[in-house]
């Protein structure tokens, strides 16, 4: 099941990361636009630091997308990673 979950988490911070990348946004310009410092974007998206709801949500407000939209596409990554 540990597997699972790694495949998972690692399909959530991909996702994450592209769509920074398709937003045109750095990791410096997306810690502007959330207040944060870069840093922190950058650990989220290697996977050393978890995220909570909450600030997920946070930094699908600065991508532009809602939360709702975010998860639809990582729902149907995880359909397609089958």
């Amino acid at each position: 099941m540990k597997s699972l979950r790694t495949q998972e988490r690692r399909l959530l911070l991909d996702l994450l990361r592209e769509a920074r990348q398709a937003a045109g946004l750095r990791q410096v310009d997306l810690a502007a636009r959330m207040g944060v410092p870069q840093s922190l974007i950058s650990k989220i998206e290697v996977g050393e630091r978890r995220l909570d709801v909450l600030e997920l949500r946070a930094i699908c407000e600065a991508l532009g997308l809602s939360l709702g939209e975010f998860v639809e596409h990582f729902e149907k990554r995880l359909h397609t990673a089958g």
